[in-house]
């Protein structure tokens, strides 16, 4: 694992308490995320995982019941400052869901059609700009030269694993700093996890990776830090290999340890 002691703060939380409705599911989370490294989000079954990596792109909100106290910064900038747009905010912050969500498209237009929606209006690209973009985001997944000579084809035709690939292929494009990831390989076999974690690895450096994950094995193998949370709590943050060979809280060593969850 690299060294991330001298890395900036991607996002940073602080008291962040949310609710849905009258049930709390965030209690005052103060966390770091460092960029350029992958830190991984995990715990028991409804522990907050998911709700605090949502939070970070704002689509908690898209749900009318939810209220939010305390602030994200992202690079600095309170991501609910009133001056704040969503969209622009999604631009910078990519997700990436359990599922592989491609377009009914063909290939090609999956990786364009972010670019599209955000970019197009800033930035106009001929034909052979639009395959160089093209070109360059499926290399970066790794899935160039599986798909170059079928790139009319609907995406929805692609293996799970390719599907997944695709997903976070068409985030490149509009140049996201920060890359959530929601149980990427859930729906994957054991050999399609190992794609996909091994392709999160090359990005890291690139982008600001969080990823929630159900996985032990996979948290230890594949993220620089750990957050471990319980009951909407965040109990540690620490160096991932810290985490599972001498974690601090006993919470934590009861988790890692199967004691419960």
């Amino acid at each position: 694992m690299a060294d991330t002691s001298n890395h900036t703060l991607a996002v940073q939380t602080h008291n962040l308490d949310l609710w849905y409705g009258t049930f709390q599911a965030l209690y005052n989370i103060n966390s770091k995320f460092k960029s350029g490294i992958i830190t991984s989000l995990i715990g028991p079954s409804g522990c907050g995982k998911t709700t605090l990596l949502r939070s970070i792109n704002r689509i908690n909100e898209r749900l009318g019941y939810v209220r939010i106290s305390g602030a994200i910064e992202m690079f600095g900038k309170n991501i609910y400052d009133s001056d704040v747009e969503l969209a622009q905010l999604r631009k910078q912050v990519g997700m990436v869901f359990q599922r592989p969500n491609p377009l009914p498209l063909s290939i090609r237009d999956n990786i364009l059609f972010g670019f599209n929606i955000h970019e197009q209006k800033e930035r106009k690209l001929s034909r052979t700009q639009q395959d160089e973009l093209i070109e360059t985001s499926l290399r970066q997944v790794l899935l160039w030269e599986k798909v170059k000579d079928r790139l009319g084809t609907k995406a929805t035709t692609l293996s799970l694993e390719e599907q997944q690939k695709l997903c976070i292929a068409r985030l490149i494009p509009v140049q996201p700093k920060v890359l959530l990831m929601d149980e990427p390989c859930s729906a994957l076999d054991p050999k399609g996890t190992e794609a996909v974690e091994e392709l999160i690895w090359e990005l890291r450096g690139n982008y600001t990776i969080i990823i929630v994950t159900h996985n032990m094995a996979q948290a230890r193998r594949a993220s620089d830090e750990c957050i471990f949370m319980l009951m909407g709590k965040m109990i540690e943050h620490t160096k991932t290999e810290d985490m599972f060979v001498s974690p601090k809280m006993k919470e934590t060593s009861d988790y890692i340890e199967g004691r419960y969850g």
